[in-house]
Formats: C-alpha cells, sequence, structure tokens
C-alpha cells in the first residue's frame, strides 16, 4: 500500500510542472528542486510515516493480546477462588464492609444459615442471637477486628427459620494498599455435633467419677457391716447365753432379753442390705411375698414429714421368685426418687401391686407389677426416654449417679421382667416393676425372724478348734460351744491354728472366721486338709463370694449366728465328713 501511495505521489509530481516563482518574476532560484527530487523526497517520508504506522500497530497488537492474557488470567484466578470458596460447604465465608453489613458469602454461608440475597446489606448481628445482639457483641468484635488484626470466639448463632446452633467464628480485616481497613472477611463454622461430645465426654467423666466414689462407698459399705456382723455375732452369743444362765427366771427380765435379741436380730438384717448394696453378698433367688416384703421396709420408707407412703395390696396376690436383698433395693431406689421428685409442699408416694398378664417382649404367663407411684413433678417425653440409661440423671452432680433406674431395670429383665415408666409433667412418675408370679411355691420362713431356741446339750461332747482375729467373737463363740460341754481350743490366727494342730491330740472340727489378715479362712482350710485330711472345716464370715477356693462346698455359717444356727452347722458338717468316710470304706479304690 506504501508502495502505490509513492507511485501516485510520483506519478502526480511527474505529471505536473512548476515553475519557481522568480522565474516567474525574472530571477533566478537558488537551491531550487526538481520534479523527481522532489516525488523521491515525498515518496520517502510516505514510507517513513508507514513503517511508524506499522510499528505502532505491531505494539499495539502485542499490549492488546498481554492484556487479554492477563485478564484470562485473573478471570481464571478468579473463578478457581469463587470455586473454591463456593466449595467449601460446611464453612461460611463472607465479605463484610466497614460497618460491619453483608457484602457477598459463599454457598456453604447460605446452606448454613439459610439466608439468600435478601441479606446482602444487612448487618451481621442478625445472625446472633438477642442477647449477645443487646449486650453490643458483635460490634465489639469488628473493633477487636480493626484493633488485632483478628477476632475470634464461640457461641450460639441464629438462623434463618430461628434454629441455633453452635459456631466457631473468625473474622479478619481487609485493608488496602495503605493499610487502611476497607471491610471484613468473616468464617463461620458449625461446631454443634464437636460440642455435643465434649458435653457427653464430660457427662461420662463425671459419671465415672461418681461411680468410682460409689465403688469406694461400696467397698467402705461392705467392710463397715463385716465389722459389724462380728459385734452382732458377739451380741447375739452372749445375750442367748445370758438368758439361758439366768437365775431365778424373771419373766420381765426374760422379755427384756428377747426384745434385746430380736433387735441385734434386725440389726443382721441392715447389715445383709448394706452387704447386698456392696456387692459383698451371695444373691440368690427365693421366692419372695411382696406385701410382706413391703411392710418389712417400713422403716426404711420414712422421709419428710409431708410426704405420705401408701401401700395398698390385694387380699390374695402371687408370690415372685427373685432376689428378695435386690427387690429391697430396687423398691428403695424408687422410693427415693418419688421422694426427691416431689415439690417441697409435700405428696404421696403409692406402693402397690397387681397380677397381670405377659405384655409384649415378656414370655407367655402371670406376672405382679410391682409399681411405686407419686405425686411429684413428672417427667417429659425426652427425659423418659432416657431415663432408663446408665449414667443418665436430671439431679445434679453429686446428687445421682444415673444408675438407680438402670439397676432396677436389670434385676427386673434377669428375673425374667421387665422396668416400665409412665411419667407426665405435673402428674407424677409411676414405676412398675414386672416379675413373674409363683403359684405354687410357699414362701419360706428365715432363721433370722425365728426366735432365738436352745441348743440341745444331748449331742456327743467334741473337741473344736475355733480360730477368729477378733478376740470378742472368739471368746463368744468359746463360750457357747463350752457352755455345750464341748472341748474348746482357741486361735487368733490362721498362722497360730496351723502351729496348734501338729502339738493336739484330737481335733474334731475346726470352725474360722474368714477374714483374717495373714492367712484366710479359705487358706486355713486347705492347711487343716493337708495336716489332718478328713478334718471337717466350718467357715463363719459375712460374705458369700469366696474367690480362689479348692473347696467350694465347704460348709459356711453367715454372721451373726445363735447357739443353735452354730450347733446345726457343726453337726452338718460333721454328717458330711462321715458319709464320706462311709463312702471311702465301702469302696476303698474312691480313695
Amino acid at each position: 500500500m506504501g508502495v502505490a501511495i509513492s507511485g501516485m505521489h510520483y506519478a502526480a509530481m511527474q505529471g505536473s510542472s512548476f515553475v519557481p516563482a522568480d522565474a516567474v518574476l525574472g530571477r533566478a532560484a537558488p537551491g531550487s528542486v526538481g520534479q523527481a527530487p522532489l516525488a523521491f523526497l515525498i515518496a520517502g517520508t510516505t514510507i517513513v510515516v508507514l513503517v511508524m504506522g506499522l510499528a505502532a500497530a505491531v505494539y499495539d497488537r502485542f499490549s492488546a493480546e498481554r492484556a487479554g492474557r492477563e485478564a484470562e488470567a485473573l478471570r481464571r484466578s478468579e473463578e478457581r477462588f469463587r470455586l473454591l470458596v463456593e466449595g467449601v460447604a460446611d464453612h461460611a465465608i463472607f465479605m463484610l464492609d466497614p460497618e460491619g453489613r453483608v457484602a457477598n458469602w459463599n454457598l456453604g454461608a447460605r446452606r448454613l444459615i439459610g439466608y439468600g440475597d435478601e441479606i446482602v446489606g444487612t448487618h451481621y448481628a442478625i445472625l446472633h442471637t438477642d442477647e449477645e445482639r443487646h449486650s453490643g457483641i458483635p460490634d465489639a468484635m469488628l473493633l477487636e477486628a480493626k484493633r488485632e488484626g483478628k477476632s475470634t470466639g464461640e457461641g450460639w448463632r441464629v438462623r434463618k427459620d430461628g434454629s441455633r446452633f453452635w459456631a466457631e467464628t473468625t473474622i479478619r480485616v481487609v485493608r488496602n494498599e495503605r493499610g487502611e481497613p476497607i471491610g471484613f472477611a468473616k468464617i463461620v463454622r458449625d461446631v454443634t455435633e464437636r460440642r455435643r461430645a465434649q458435653e457427653a465426654l464430660e457427662r461420662t467423666r463425671d459419671a465415672l467419677v461418681i461411680s468410682q466414689k460409689m465403688e469406694t462407698v461400696g467397698q467402705l459399705t461392705g467392710g463397715v457391716a463385716h465389722d459389724f456382723n462380728n459385734l452382732l455375732a458377739v451380741i447375739l452369743g452372749s445375750l442367748e447365753l445370758a438368758k439361758k444362765r439366768l437365775q431365778p427366771e424373771d419373766p420381765r427380765i426374760h422379755r427384756l432379753l428377747d426384745n434385746a435379741i430380736q433387735g441385734a436380730l434386725r440389726g443382721a438384717s441392715l447389715t445383709q442390705r448394706m452387704l447386698a448394696f456392696a456387692r459383698k453378698q451371695d444373691l440368690k433367688p427365693v421366692v419372695v411375698d411382696v406385701p410382706e416384703l413391703v411392710r418389712g421396709m417400713a422403716a426404711l420408707l420414712k422421709f419428710d414429714p409431708g410426704i405420705r407412703v401408701e401401700t395398698r395390696f390385694p387380699i390374695e396376690l402371687a408370690n415372685v421368685k427373685v432376689d428378695a436383698n435386690q427387690l429391697e433395693l430396687a423398691i428403695l431406689n424408687l422410693a427415693v426418687n418419688a421422694r426427691d421428685s416431689i415439690r417441697a409442699g409435700g405428696g404421696v408416694i403409692s406402693i402397690s401391686a397387681r397380677e397381670e398378664h405377659a405384655i409384649d417382649g415378656l414370655a407367655e404367663g402371670r406376672y405382679v407389677a410391682l409399681a411405686v407411684s407419686d405425686t411429684g413433678c413428672g417427667m417429659d417425653e425426652k427425659t423418659l426416654k432416657h431415663a432408663q440409661e446408665p449414667f443418665f440423671t436430671t439431679k445434679g452432680i453429686g446428687k445421682g449417679t444415673g444408675l438407680g433406674l438402670s439397676m432396677v431395670k436389670g434385676l427386673a429383665e434377669q428375673s425374667g421382667g421387665a422396668l416400665l415408666l409412665k411419667s407426665h409433667i405435673g402428674e407424677g412418675t409411676t414405676a412398675e416393676i414386672w416379675l413373674p408370679a409363683c403359684q405354687d411355691e410357699k414362701v419360706p420362713v428365715p432363721h433370722a425372724a425365728e426366735p432365738s431356741r436352745s441348743a440341745s446339750r444331748g449331742s456327743r461332747p467334741i473337741s473344736v478348734l475355733v480360730v477368729d482375729d477378733d478376740l470378742l467373737v472368739l471368746d463368744s463363740i468359746a463360750a457357747m460351744l463350752d457352755d455345750l460341754g464341748h472341748a474348746v481350743i482357741e486361735a487368733r490366727s490362721g498362722e497360730e491354728a496351723v502351729r496348734l494342730l501338729p502339738r493336739m491330740p484330737k481335733i474334731d472340727i475346726v470352725v474360722t472366721d474368714y477374714a483374717m489378715p495373714g492367712m484366710n479362712g479359705l487358706q486355713l482350710a486347705e492347711a487343716v486338709a493337708a495336716e489332718r485330711p478328713g478334718t471337717p472345716v466350718v467357715l463363719c464370715t459375712g460374705y458369700a463370694e469366696l474367690p480362689g477356693s479348692t473347696q467350694p462346698h465347704l460348709p459356711r455359717i453367715s454372721k451373726p449366728f445363735d447357739q443353735t444356727a452354730l450347733v446345726a452347722a457343726i453337726e452338718e458338717a460333721m454328717r458330711v465328713q462321715a458319709d464320706m468316710r462311709s463312702v471311702l470304706t465301702l469302696h476303698p479304690k474312691r480313695a
């Protein structure tokens, strides 16, 4: 194109004729230019201008392409950032202007908070609770972010639908090149599940501490009950011997002694409950008359004067087969819960029973439903749903273990029944223990409830080695045996008894305590079997769980006991030993 323009100018100049002004005027024109040079000059100038234009066009095109590439890179960068921000679904990320109004936010914020574009331009305090807004916490967080560069915290946040969630928030200030704040970047994370897990962990930790305390209390209770049994054994034995030797007989003194013996027997019953609580007693199901058992607990069911305890039982009610001590503890647990639910104004605790047919989840048959009802505050559906779970309690720390109802439930289910709870707010609670009915079995009369009878002196005198580390118990047992005419050898420990065995010419039976320091009763029984095979041993103990025993059928007598029970245990042990000797005599190959 430049060449064409130059040629055009050259042709025009070639076809033109120029006459210098001086020639026209008759003067010579020094330095005049001819047509050809002028044409070449114009063409050259045109080419130079064209080259400069082409260079400028190339530079502009290069600049435009570079700007396009930079714009594309920026667009891609912004798109990746947008996708990254939008892809963070569990974090709400949004921008605030310097006044704290929402400028924009990501998809995660829309999902978490629930608002749409209508929140743009609204102050972010709308996400806080009314209490925090009234306290000025949102503005305080912005001021802290301006001052420190960042503000963090946790608290309740409010969604569009009004629901709350526990949030972890971070606000960072955004500054321009001059360091001036131009807005804020706010990140909100829903940590409700983490907080619930922490609370559950804390509740479990508190429950574990309480459980450990209760275990310690149980161990202490077992030890105290065992020592109390020793004291009761001394009291019962001494009272019985004093009653036998009272001369002359005075009916009033005999009545007083009978009352003292009955009081000691009641104390023995109390220690059995304590041992059951401490899991130091062998708990076995027996046939139980429920109304009679509840009436026997009358002394334990006396609460505040404003709380009245009522019992309502039908004239005829089937017996149940259950662990009596555990059932007493279950009733006491339910009664204490009922007492705690009754407000200060007082109320009524009702204990009743009725016969029912099996319900869903229970085997076919007849059941006795033992109910403990109260007129207390009751429970809502949520609390009722979790009430039987271990460690669940509505009482404060240190006021409840959360194990009471779960223990009652375990007893009912292990006995073939179930625990049912019914409750409504303001209407009280009813807890029913369903237990299988026993129609044909009779309730055994416990020995502890029988009047003390004098042991017979008609039995053959024997030689008895009595071993006990408690001197009072040792003297009491020795006195009861001496009163019957038996020869008594006393030992204050298992080690002393072992030293006496080789030196004694004759020992018909050994009566030993189980819980002794050093060598306990089981170890002593093994030593007796090794030193004098065939010598019967009777264990006197308040416990029934004897770990490590190589003689599981070793005769035992539970403390406290009277003279009659002691004689019966000795006679039974010697009879069993005599039967074994007879068998070995008839069948020597079995030896």
